[in-house]
């Protein structure tokens, strides 16, 4: 099984410096490649300088995430690719759980690590933590994260559990799979890419793993903060775009009409929060998704929707009206 380990990085010399040295300490299984988005920084002539052994593939254009992998994994030779954030700090023994589950589970297609906090390392990470899922009106959110809600880590979530998606800052999946599902769609530029892979993944028949006993730890933020109006924009329309590619088509209309009036419930809290980028970042991802949703509705997948997609009715309603900010209140097994 040979896994390359492929992190992307756009004008990050400095990440490079500080995260980059325990990849390579940790990683001894695996190929590592740095996959530059047309840096201007120098980026490559410090990895040229400094580690030889990783490869580096230049891409022509800074695509963002999504055509940025798309691009750089048409020139890696591996059965498992690692996607990896830039500002990930790995651990040693990192990579044994991960392979050992996809040696001993044929339908593990994509798989994720624990994801804490590197600046608070008793405390899981916004992006990924133990685990991604949605909500029956398609928001993502995850163990150990529910929107900006984040859990101590107290050994909870140290399990081998099936999930409905993994976070694109450490994600394992398939080159078989990865291919077949023709990678990322690049309309998203960045944020929820992940989203929607995992989920045209699961309505292939592919599943989904979170494996506790690998542990990483994440800086978060580096490229765009949690609260960015950006990341606001991008997070609003492309849960959008994922509902109308995935869900079954009886579904797709109502979950819609929700989502639109509960985004404008969002607006109006930005309002009264005094944060008017945020607000405005919503208007213009609804006016994009509008848009675009007739090339979005044409990319439906012919493959059967899977019907079971949710673990709870509305995440809204249970982390702001009843206050729920643990998983396993909110889920319990």
């Amino acid at each position: 099984m040979k896994i390359a380990i492929v992190i992307l990085n756009w004008n990050g010399e400095v990440l490079l410096e500080r995260f980059l040295p325990s990849v390579v300490r940790h990683s001894e299984e695996a190929d590592i490649y740095v996959a530059d988005n047309a840096s201007t920084d120098l980026s490559v002539q410090f990895i040229n300088e400094n580690y030889p052994m990783v490869k580096v593939i230049q891409n022509r254009v800074n695509g963002g995430f999504a055509k940025g992998y798309n691009d750089a994994l048409q020139q890696v030779e591996a059965d498992i690719f690692c996607l990896l954030n830039s500002d990930v700090e790995v651990t040693e023994g990192w990579l044994t759980a991960i392979i050992d589950l996809f040696a001993n589970n044929l339908q593990a297609a994509i798989v994720q690590p624990k994801v804490l906090d590197l600046l608070h390392k008793n405390y899981f990470e916004y992006a990924g933590a133990a685990g991604g899922f949605l909500d029956q009106l398609g928001y993502p959110f995850c163990r150990g994260r529910i929107f900006q809600s984040l859990e101590k880590d107290n050994g909870q979530y140290d399990d081998v559990r099936e999930i409905f998606w993994a976070t694109g800052a450490c994600m394992f999946i398939k080159k078989e799979v990865f291919d077949a599902l023709g990678g990322f769609d690049e309309d998203y530029f960045a944020h929820q890419e992940e989203v929607d892979l995992c989920w045209r993944a699961k309505n292939a028949g592919h599943k989904v793993f979170y494996v506790g006993a690998s542990k990483v730890y994440h800086l978060g933020g580096s490229t765009l903060s949690n609260m960015n109006p950006k990341k606001t924009y991008l997070n609003f329309r492309n849960s959008l775009f994922s509902i109308v590619k995935n869900l079954p088509r009886k579904k797709t209309f109502v979950i819609i009409i929700f989502r639109l009036l509960l985004d404008g419930v969002a607006a109006i809290r930005f309002i009264f929060q005094f944060k008017w980028n945020h607000c405005f970042a919503i208007l213009r991802a609804h006016l994009s998704f509008y848009r675009q949703f007739p090339k979005m509705y044409r990319k439906r997948e012919k493959a059967n929707f899977i019907l079971k997609y949710y673990v709870t009715k509305s995440i809204v309603w249970s982390h702001f009206v009843h206050q729920v900010k643990n998983f396993n209140v909110l889920v319990k097994d």
